[in-house]
């Protein structure tokens, strides 16, 4: 702007001024300047450093851009006043030009692209992230988490699927880094002595000396709770739950045992701390609600921020968003919903499922590159996101009504819906319920569960709290078929949040999730292997499904399952075989040939099918396995007629197969690949670009070390 303001100036009071054209471009950088200003005005420290920097970029590029075209057209105008040249203004767009800077953009969607492709980020990219974005504290890194969680929770409520499913991609990442942040930090620890976890403060990561219990359940240090809370954040750093209230409830328990442990392992604490930690556990004072009630005048506690945001995304055929966010979207588990609703929207304008059925913003898609997100897009499309600024004054931009301590309404239901208060009563009764010895009453309380869990996470994270996700896990093993496919309906609808994912995880449900694949009903199996799929979207239940025995039985439902059944296990193999030691399982269960069989454009998923076999082509046994049953034809097929994603996925597993095998080179070059991949090469997304490419570099070298004899 520096260097475009005096050229402006220069000309205000001309008659190029008046020239339609550049009106035009300057009226287009005045409009993309004003939104900075809004952007950079309205900007505040809990915001999503992610968003915020992503905004910024693609408007930055936007006014350069359009001061480009600016000069450009005064460079070609008559009449020019005294002190301005073409010279000059050429002078000007070479400087414009060479402003350079390294986009985050770019950077997360690298980051994005790895996590996809089940590989996961390294630390490079990690800390040039942390870098840019300022996201190198374990307090910072939660701060964004929050802040990306009500981004997401916006656009929930305004029902943009798109932009649920990035933001999903998003909070992913960060999550990534905070775990990687963590362990970093635990490897650095000079303790002699390792501290127990659960003696260590979620924010701090320090052993507490004076631990506390918040609204949620879980434990922090007070001084550092405090903190949080002070800052305007009210919710759990560790669940992402609202703090219901904000009273903070000494621990005597944590308290005694640390003292405890420091006696054991010789860790010194200062005289005052440990009597006070001392003291405090042997009394057990009974908590009254009293001794820490916020006062009245702290009422007016700023609020949890992010609402003022919502991601207002127009979308097209062509990508307006990532195709990342569109494979996650076509690739829900099963059809979206439950109980023969219409599949899950994929548009903002269609109407919301009447049940959720594991078809979770978090789904996972086929491996799909390029993962240029809408984040990427903003920069170069015309579609972006557009914050809805509330027209507020600043300083009272994250403060609640002091009513906020009352019943909070669920964000699903109407203004005239229950409270949580009733909801909560209504759940312990279900869960009491679920041990009736009868049989009607176990149904209707288990019918009555799977429907609440379709709502919203606030009240997903209730019936959890409440202790109904053990009951339903063992209800799995029920006699009645019915009770059985409540049970695993509601578990997969409880599933879709993420701290109930570990939650279920941790309790092993496995074992009777397998035990419904094998005898329960269609639907039920078909939910079974939903859950198993939206379990399986973290690291350790990928594991945990691998050994637990639960491939078999989800690639037999491959193999006679319904359409949608087959849908699920796809898409739940295809989440497993991101993870190394789960690719022998599945190949050597079976699954490659019924992938093969998927792969028949009639069957309706061939995508996520050639997906699959891109992930199970990186080990020797799935490359053998896919020469075997003859996919290489149908591979060879993909190549010219599937669609972008299924290109850049069948393009990946020929890679794979050839560079390790001449017998399926030879069998490549033979069903005539070179044609596809030279257009693919030329015209595929990145991703497509770059193996296409490769491939046909391997085939030159291999001609040439041949002496020419291979064609």
């Amino acid at each position: 702007m520096k260097l475009i303001k005096p050229i402006l100036e220069a000309i205000i009071d001309t008659d190029v001024a008046s020239d339609q054209l550049v009106q035009k471009d300057f009226a287009g950088m005045g409009q993309y300047v004003d939104e900075l200003r809004k952007v950079l005005e309205d900007s505040h420290p809990l915001m999503s450093k992610v968003y915020f920097v992503l905004k910024i970029e693609s408007l930055l590029t936007k006014v350069q851009t359009h001061g480009l075209d600016l000069l450009d057209l005064l460079q070609s105008c008559e009449g020019l006043p005294d002190g301005l040249s073409s010279t000059s203004l050429e002078h000007c767009v070479q400087k414009i030009k060479q402003m350079g800077y390294e986009k985050t953009s770019a950077i997360f969607s690298e980051a994005i692209k790895d996590q996809v492709e089940g590989t996961q980020p390294g630390s490079g990219i990690r800390s040039k992230i942390a870098d840019l974005l300022s996201l190198k504290s374990n307090q910072e890194l939660l701060i964004e988490l929050v802040a990306l969680e009500n981004l997401k929770e916006n656009a929930e409520q305004l029902e943009k699927i798109r932009d649920v499913e990035y933001i999903e991609e998003m909070i992913n990442l960060v999550t990534y880094m905070h775990d990687c942040f963590i362990e970093m930090k635990q490897t650095q620890s000079g303790d002699a002595v390792p501290i127990p976890p659960d003696f260590c403060c979620p924010l701090s990561l320090e052993l507490m000396t004076d631990p506390v219990i918040v609204a949620s359940g879980q434990t922090y240090e007070r001084g550092c709770i405090s903190s949080w809370i002070d800052l305007g954040l009210t919710v759990c750093p560790k669940t992402m739950q609202t703090l219901v209230h904000l009273n903070l409830i000494p621990n005597y328990t944590v308290k005694a045992l640390i003292a405890n442990w420091c006696d054991s392992n010789n860790v010194k604490l200062p005289d005052s701390v440990k009597n006070l930690i001392l003291s405090s556990g042997t009394h057990q004072e009974e908590y009254s609600p009293e001794h820490h009630v916020r006062s009245s005048s702290e009422d007016s506690m700023p609020g949890i921020p992010g609402n003022e945001h919502e991601f207002n995304h127009e979308t097209d055929d062509s990508g307006g968003l990532s195709s990342v966010s569109q494979s996650r979207k076509e690739s829900s588990v099963g059809s979206g919903v439950d109980e023969g609703s219409p599949e899950l929207c994929h548009n903002s304008n269609e109407s919301s499922p009447q049940e959720v059925r594991g078809a979770t913003s978090d789904a996972a898609g086929e491996v799909v590159a390029e993962a240029q997100p809408a984040i990427a897009a903003t920069v170069s499309d015309q579609h972006e996101y557009s914050p809805r600024f509330r027209n507020r004054s600043r300083n009272k931009m994250w403060h609640k009504p002091s009513e906020r301590f009352g019943p909070r309404i669920i964000s699903s239901v109407t203004e005239t819906g229950p409270d949580l208060s009733e909801v909560e009563t209504q759940v312990k009764k279900l869960v009491e319920d679920l041990s009736s010895t009868s049989l009607d009453t176990v149904k209707n309380a288990t019918y009555e569960l799977r429907l609440l869990a379709r709502h919203d996470k606030d009240i997903r994270n209730i019936i959890a709290n409440g202790g109904a996700i053990t009951s339903l896990i063992t209800l799995l093993h029920s006699p009645d078929k019915i009770i059985q496919e409540y049970s695993v309906t509601a578990l997969l609808n409880l599933s879709i949040n993420e701290i109930n994912k570990t939650a279920i995880g941790n309790l092993d449900p496995f074992e009777p999730l397998i035990h419904v694949l094998q005898t329960g009903s269609l639907e039920a199996r078909e939910n079974s292997a939903a859950t198993l799929f939206s379990l399986s979207l973290t690291e350790e239940n990928k594991r945990r499904i691998g050994r637990s025995g639960a491939i078999g039985p989800l690639v037999n439902l491959l193999g006679d399952g319904t359409p949608r059944g087959k849908k699920d296990a796809t898409t739940a193999l295809f989440n497993l075989s991101t993870f190394h030691e789960n690719k022998a399982r599945i190949v050597q269960e079976g699954a490659v040939r019924f992938l093969v069989e998927l792969m028949d454009p009639a069957a309706g998923m061939f995508d996520k099918a050639v997906a699959v076999l891109s992930n199970l082509s990186t080990i020797p046994e799935g490359r053998a396995k896919i020469g075997q049953e003859g996919a290489i034809p149908m591979l060879v097929e993909v190549l010219e007629l599937g669609s972008a994603r299924g290109k850049e996925n069948a393009a990946a597993a020929l890679l794979q197969l050839c560079t390790n095998s001449n017998r399926f080179c030879n069998m490549v070059l033979h069903e005539g690949a070179i044609p596809p991949l030279a257009a693919l090469s030329r015209t595929g997304t990145p991703r497509a670009k770059e193996k296409a490419q490769s491939l046909l570099r391997y085939f030159r070298n291999q001609r040439h070390s041949d002496g020419g004899g291979r064609r």
